[in-house]
């Protein structure tokens, strides 16, 4: 939504908008020149505004949303307003329950630093640009396709990427299978003569639709986009990209990247590849990859390896598989921490879809403390907590805590677990899509300063 705020910004409408509570990327956009509200009722809300733009986030019952509907007001979706600005351009989109966001951020990035230049519209904050919509002369528009609501299915991309078909909003889908049919619907609103690059190994990527069709693995050589020479290198990684098979096989080498998660290598690959297929020059693609700094909240530092023995990162994951990548690359990086997990599970109805999965990324770890559920958009569902994942997970070293006392007490978990495992070195790592980010700067001071 704040892309497309700042999209219309750009062009001189006049913005305004609402938001439950006040964040560091309101107040970025007041500070842009846009007004934004805090409060839902009718009489705070302006009254002179041409065009309506909402997430299906909002609530059905929104006090404004309501307001607007009920008094002739044009009211459109925010994919409705991706269609309309997408529906001439050259567009990359980019989709899957998880990985979406750094790929599209990725892929916008290297084509804006290597001077190709595209218009981004992105559903998290390049940490390079402090933003997560740039616009450029070239009509090219990245996009960040969104599968919840089925919004993706209004796109026309000339180059797809699927990155994943996991379980996800069956509160809209209902079953895995349907999640499953939507991507491949998503798929067939490809352009002739357009690309698809998906995850190798995908369930049922037969059916993906496309006339060009590659699909990636960080490791498996069977994958048509692959990595070979991986090196661990200062946090970071240094590797080759293999492109396509046979004849056609293209081998770019030396790249660079300076963000943690083997899962994020990975999420690199179609990136770079679109660019490729775009006839960026190797040297372009290697000098912006060793520029990317990443997004906010995927595999973010907050306290960096080499600064003492605790390394602490925040990552936007909220489902588990996306917990399991987001583990494993934290455990790829720094071999002989010890690891705590601290997790704020998002959504009623995801928890209780997902609580076995969750349970056993959870495990994962050498300590996981969980917080109570962010609600977003939904009211309580009955005998839905954090405690049904706690009671369902197998490590001995689990707790259920709230915001206040762990920010209290976070410094003598941390000493509890250096003395009870015998290792000072360890990993802590904050996610959920929620608002722990906003604890993260005490939670920071507490463990350095006590």
């Amino acid at each position: 939504m704040s892309a497309l705020a700042r999209f219309f910004n750009s062009k001189g409408v006049r913005v305004s908008g609402y938001d439950k509570t006040a964040t560091d990327l309101t107040k970025q956009l007041e500070g842009e020149g846009m007004k934004v509200f805090y409060d839902e009722t009718p009489a705070s809300i302006p009254k002179d505004v041409e065009l309506v733009v909402f997430t299906p986030a909002i609530p059905e019952a929104h006090q404004a949303l309501v307001f607007y509907r009920t008094n002739g007001y044009q009211v459109v979706k925010r994919s409705d307003v991706l269609q309309i600005i997408t529906a001439s351009s050259l567009n990359v989109c980019v989709a899957g329950t998880h990985g979406k966001t750094t790929i599209s951020t990725m892929t916008s990035f290297l084509l804006q630093e290597s001077g190709y230049g595209c218009n981004a519209f992105l559903g998290g904050v390049s940490v390079n640009y402090g933003t997560n919509f740039w616009s450029s002369s070239n009509p090219l528009c990245v996009v960040e396709a969104d599968e919840y609501d089925r919004s993706f299915h209004k796109l026309s991309p000339d180059f797809a990427v699927v990155s994943s078909m996991d379980p996800d909003h069956l509160d809209i889908y209902g079953t895995p299978e349907n999640v499953e049919q939507a991507f491949i619907e998503f798929t067939e609103k490809i352009r002739t003569g357009g690309w698809l690059l998906h995850k190798h190994g995908l369930k049922r990527a037969a059916e993906l639709k496309a006339d060009h069709v590659m699909s990636y693995h960080v490791h498996d050589k069977q994958a048509d986009i692959h990595v070979l020479n991986l090196k661990i290198e200062s946090g970071g990684y240094r590797y080759d990209v293999v492109i396509g098979k046979g004849d056609s096989q293209h081998v770019i080498r030396d790249l660079i990247l300076h963000v943690g998660g083997l899962h994020n290598v990975e999420n690199s690959l179609p990136a770079i590849a679109i660019c490729h297929l775009l006839q960026l020059a190797d040297d372009k693609i290697r000098e912006a990859m060793a520029a990317f700094l990443g997004v906010k909240r995927r595999f973010e530092y907050w306290i960096k390896p080499g600064e003492g023995d605790i390394v602490m990162i925040d990552d936007y994951a909220h489902h588990p598989e996306e917990l399991s990548a987001l583990i494993g690359g934290a455990r790829s990086l720094f071999e002989g921490y010890g690891l705590m997990l601290i997790f704020q599970p998002h959504l009623y109805s995801r928890t209780k879809d997902q609580a076995e999965g969750f349970a056993s990324s959870l495990d994962m770890a050498d300590m996981s403390i969980l917080l109570p559920i962010y609600p977003a958009r939904e009211l309580p569902i009955a005998g839905v907590s954090s405690q049904i994942i706690v009671d369902k997970m197998r490590i001995q070293n689990k707790r259920l805590i709230d915001k206040e006392t762990l920010i209290q007490n976070i410094r003598n978990l941390v000493i509890e677990n250096q003395l009870i495992s015998g290792n000072n070195r360890w990993v802590i790592i904050t996610a959920g899509a929620g608002d722990i980010d906003a604890m993260i700067p005490a939670l920071k001071e507490k463990i350095l300063n006590g």
